[in-house]
């Protein structure tokens, strides 16, 4: 089962269809922007395995029910230009390329087309296997965050760690009234 998911990932990653980026929706957008400037230098894998960490958190009623809303959660402020847009206060995000003041510009678009396409697939509906074992968090090996103590780790894909934020009683019984209400899945 493993091989046949890696397999039809490695397709999508090999595939040379152009994709127009001018028609994308805005999850796919988000989701291929979060894989982009998280993992753009990982393997195939590893960034199949940022994108189902976007997924497992929004199915998860502790953070945003949107792709967008997990991507750009974090910390703003209204802009002293103007008032009705807020903006991410940098180093408080909880994807760090979203609020560390540098440019989000799209420079490698090979690359990018990839990551859309890879996206496209993540956001199907098809029924994946979750090599982060449920993942909600993950880091660079590199570092170590305060909060990865009281995480379960799940895997360690190129240079990520992954982990998993068990639930409590009160975050289950949360979750089953959000779903009850349609507000996830």
């Amino acid at each position: 089962m493993m091989r046949l998911v890696i397999l039809a990932i490695l397709c999508i990653s090999t595939a040379r269809a152009e994709v127009d980026h001018s028609n994308l929706s805005a999850d796919v957008f988000c989701m291929a922007q979060n894989i982009y400037h998280e993992a753009r230098n990982q393997s195939v894998a590893g960034q199949y395995a940022v994108g189902l960490v976007v997924l497992n958190r929004k199915a998860d009623g502790r953070f945003p029910h949107s792709v967008c809303g997990v991507t750009t959660q974090g910390q703003h402020k209204r802009s002293w230009r103007d008032k009705k847009i807020l903006i991410p206060i940098r180093n408080r995000c909880h994807f760090s390329w979203y609020c560390d003041g540098m440019s989000d510009a799209i420079h490698d678009m090979k690359r990018w087309s990839y990551i859309v396409r890879l996206s496209k697939y993540i956001l199907s509906g098809k029924r994946l296997l979750d090599i982060t074992d449920g993942a909600t968090h993950y880091h660079a090996t590199y570092i170590l965050p305060d909060w990865a103590e009281s995480k379960t780790e799940t895997a360690r894909i190129d240079d990520h760690i992954f982990y998993r934020w068990e639930k409590r009683a009160i975050d289950l019984e949360r979750e089953k009234i959000l779903r009850k209400e349609g507000k996830i899945p």
